[in-house]
């Protein structure tokens, strides 16, 4: 499930929601003041790399590659 960044219109609060793709609209309010008023923003995101590699020099998602 994606997560979303959102801002609320009325108290400027900025939070994330966690929505999966069927999940209804009502139930998108400010965590801090209730508002329905909310807007979606543009968010960053980050992509994590392991500090484990292999001998071939690809790296291991576990950590614990028995190639390495």
């Amino acid at each position: 499930m994606p997560i979303y960044t959102y801002v609320c219109q009325d108290c400027g609060e900025k939070f994330d929601l966690l929505l999966g793709v069927n999940q209804e609209k009502e139930r998108l309010v400010c965590k801090k003041c209730g508002s329905k008023r909310i807007k979606k923003v543009l968010s960053g995101f980050s992509v994590g790399s392991s500090t484990k590699t292999t001998t071939w020099g690809g790296s291991c998602p576990t950590g614990t590659c028995p190639l390495s």
